[in-house]
């Protein structure tokens, strides 16, 4: 097979484009898993989806956070069909929320708050990531920059910080360990249980 480039020039690299070209094929092969395996699949992990999103939303609201939103649309976002890369996943949601608040507020406290700071709070947090060899959570840290510095909240930036990397990490919490009760249930034991019947 001959060798596709999926990456702009300047950032090529032939371990990315393996993952992509790697990627292209599993996509192709998914779809060629029969109509029955894919709704119980999807049905599986969308009961897992929705069971995650309540329980990091419930608590964090009962609490009093106002946005406890973000909670389960973390909790939403981790969720994978497998454990290792649920992990993966919650790892750079935590990172990147951690990375991007911490870097927007100390922009915004040494710059003051105004579109110029977020561009560096963006620049900031997306350059820390790959310092730190976490390319993967950059994009996460950027929209935690974007969400502390150009959404309106109630409180001062410090506490939206504060309450972001709270809901966060509940919702990253219960994305993981959701995902791990349900491996223990897998989606090929809904599909045992309808050829019974």
């Amino acid at each position: 097979m001959p060798h596709v480039s999926h990456a702009p020039a300047d950032h090529y690299s032939p371990q990315r484009s393996a993952v992509t070209d790697l990627n292209i094929r599993l996509i192709a092969l998914r779809q060629t898993t029969p109509l029955l395996r894919r709704l119980a699949a999807g049905a599986h992990l969308g009961i897992i989806s929705a069971c995650t999103a309540l329980i990091a939303y419930l608590p964090a609201r009962a609490l009093g956070l106002s946005e406890s939103f973000w909670s389960a649309i973390t909790a939403i976002a981790v969720v994978q069909t497998e454990f290792r890369a649920t992990q993966s996943t919650a790892r750079d949601q935590f990172v990147g929320a951690a990375i991007g608040g911490l870097c927007a507020i100390g922009a915004l406290l040494a710059l003051g708050h105004d579109l110029g700071t977020y561009s560096i709070a963006v620049i900031l947090s997306v350059t820390v990531c790959w310092l730190l060899n976490m390319a993967s959570a950059s994009r996460l840290a950027g929209i935690t920059a974007t969400i502390i510095l150009l959404v309106p909240h109630g409180g001062t930036a410090e506490q939206m910080l504060i309450a972001r990397i709270s809901e966060v990490g509940w919702g990253v919490c219960t994305g993981v360990g959701t995902v791990w009760l349900a491996a223990r249930f897998p989606a090929e034991r809904l599909l045992r249980l309808r050829e019974r019947r």
